[in-house]
């Protein structure tokens, strides 16, 4: 009786989906393998007066520019003119945080798509670089209330980014959609237009400053924004 009790209790964990499950089995293995096909489902998204900001890594660039041509396409599906659509690009994705960081403090973007490719290779590098680039992407659109939309693959093999990039979805089309729809949200949250800095700091109670009359103020053009 013990060890009929012993086998039931491990029924859950052996079928679980970090276990390997023999070939042609369904189950929580097979719902794995529609990561690459999956589509998340929209409603119609009107982004015309939305800036969306693209931040992308120069590593793995083969992947990396077909997913900012999914992006675009997602944006383009949403109404967002390609003038409001702003485009840089970093090393690699341990950087796109800090990228995007700037960015969103710079006020000139509504929402920000940082994407990128990372593929498992024989060190724990792969690990410790998603780990850090998810948490600082997440932290990044709490500490300044911009949108930043996690658009990094990170993939066990070059063919599972094939399938996520260039096969029958491309996940880039998902994530420019869900810029906008986030951008949209943040600004109805904030009760107006996200990048109208003067509205928004007065209704906080902070005043505008005044330019003093004939004064010019000469602004360098930054390079990356």
């Amino acid at each position: 009786m013990l060890y009929r009790f012993l086998a039931l209790s491990l029924l859950p964990i052996l079928s679980s989906a970090f276990v390997a499950q023999p070939r042609g089995s369904v189950g929580p293995l097979s719902t794995l393998q529609m990561g690459a096909d999956s589509e998340v489902s929209f409603d119609s998204l009107d982004g015309s007066n939305m800036r969306i900001g693209i931040i992308r890594t120069r590593w793995n660039t083969e992947y990396v520019d077909k997913l900012v041509s999914g992006i675009k396409e997602g944006l383009t599906d949403c109404k967002v003119a390609e003038e409001n659509v702003f485009e840089t690009s970093v090393p690699g994705a341990f950087e796109l945080p800090m990228a995007a960081r700037f960015l969103a403090l710079s006020g000139t973007v509504d929402a920000i798509i940082c994407t990128g490719v990372l593929i498992k290779g024989e060190t724990m590098h792969f690990e410790y670089i998603s780990d850090a680039v998810a948490k600082g992407i997440m932290n990044i659109g709490l500490q300044t209330s911009t949108p930043v939309i996690f658009g990094v693959l990170t993939c066990m093999n070059e063919q599972q980014v094939e399938d996520r990039c260039g096969g029958k979805h491309n996940h880039g089309i998902d994530w420019g959609q869900t810029a906008v729809e986030m951008a949209l949200l943040r600004t109805e949250a904030m009760g107006g237009k996200a990048k109208d800095k003067d509205a928004k700091l007065s209704s906080m109670g902070i005043g505008v400053p005044t330019p003093v009359e004939g004064e010019e103020k000469k602004k360098k053009k930054s390079t990356f924004f």
